[in-house]
C-alpha cells in the first residue's frame, strides 16, 4: 500500500462522531481557512451550490442554540461550529446569479450558455420540483458534510454531524425566517478531549461482501 493510500485509510479509521470535545484546544486560523476552502470547494447538481455554511463563534447565540439541540455538549465545547442552511426554493433569479458568475469566470457570454441556463430551469421547475426542491437541497448538503467530515480526518481535526436539532429554532435565531434559507443539520469541529470513551471503541462497519456488489 502507497504513503497516501496507508493515509487515507488510517484517516478513515481514525475519524469517529466525537462525543465530548477539548474546550481549551482551538483550531488554528490556517487551518479552518482550509476547512472553509472544502466547503466552497464541494461539488453540488449543475454547480447551483444551494447553500449557506453558517459558522457560529458567537458564545451567547451557541447557548441560545444549546437547548434547540438536545442539550449535547459538543455545541459549547467545539473550536467551530458550522449550520448548513440550503435553499427552500431555487429561483430563475438564484439560477441567473449563477449563470453570471459561470460567465464572469470564464469569459463566456451569458447568451452563449442559455441553453445550459434552460436545462437547469427545466429541472428545478420540473422533475427536482415535483420531488420537492428541498429534499434535493437537502441531498446537496450532505455532499457538502460528506467532504466535510473526510477532509477534516485527514487534517487530523475532528468532528461530530448534528441532526438532532430544532431546525425551526435554529431559523429564528440564525436569522434565517424570511429568507430562502432553512437549516439543514450542523457539524461540530475540533479536537476530541482525552477522556471521550468514544474514541477508544472500535469501528463497527459490515464487511465489504456484505454492502459492495461487482457487476463485470
Amino acid at each position: 500500500m502507497s504513503i497516501e493510500r496507508k493515509f487515507l485509510f488510517e484517516s478513515l479509521m481514525w475519524r469517529y462522531a466525537t462525543h465530548a470535545f477539548d474546550k481549551n484546544k482551538k483550531i488554528s486560523q490556517a487551518d479552518w481557512d482550509l476547512v472553509e476552502d472544502v466547503l466552497r470547494l464541494t461539488p453540488s447538481t449543475f454547480g447551483l451550490q444551494p447553500w449557506k455554511f453558517i459558522v457560529v463563534q458567537n458564545v451567547e447565540l451557541r447557548q441560545k442554540l444549546l437547548p434547540y439541540t438536545w442539550n449535547q455538549s459538543q455545541v459549547l465545547d467545539c473550536s467551530h461550529y458550522i449550520v448548513f442552511a440550503t435553499l427552500s426554493q431555487i429561483s430563475e433569479a438564484y439560477v441567473m446569479k449563477y449563470m453570471k458568475k459561470v460567465s464572469d469566470v470564464r469569459r463566456a457570454p451569458l447568451e452563449l450558455m442559455a441553453e445550459y441556463k434552460n436545462k437547469i430551469m427545466g429541472s428545478v421547475q420540473g422533475p427536482i420540483n415535483e420531488a420537492n426542491i428541498i429534499h434535493f437541497t437537502r441531498r446537496q448538503a450532505y455532499i457538502a458534510m460528506g467532504s466535510l467530515l473526510t477532509s477534516a480526518a485527514l487534517m487530523r481535526i475532528d468532528t461530530c454531524p448534528i441532526e438532532g436539532l430544532d431546525r425551526e429554532k435554529y431559523d429564528d435565531l440564525l436569522g434565517l425566517k424570511g429568507t430562502d434559507y432553512r437549516t439543514i443539520a450542523a457539524v461540530a469541529c475540533g479536537y476530541r478531549s482525552s477522556e471521550d470513551r468514544y474514541a477508544k471503541l472500535q469501528k463497527v462497519r459490515f464487511e465489504k461482501s456484505e454492502i459492495i456488489s461487482h457487476i463485470d
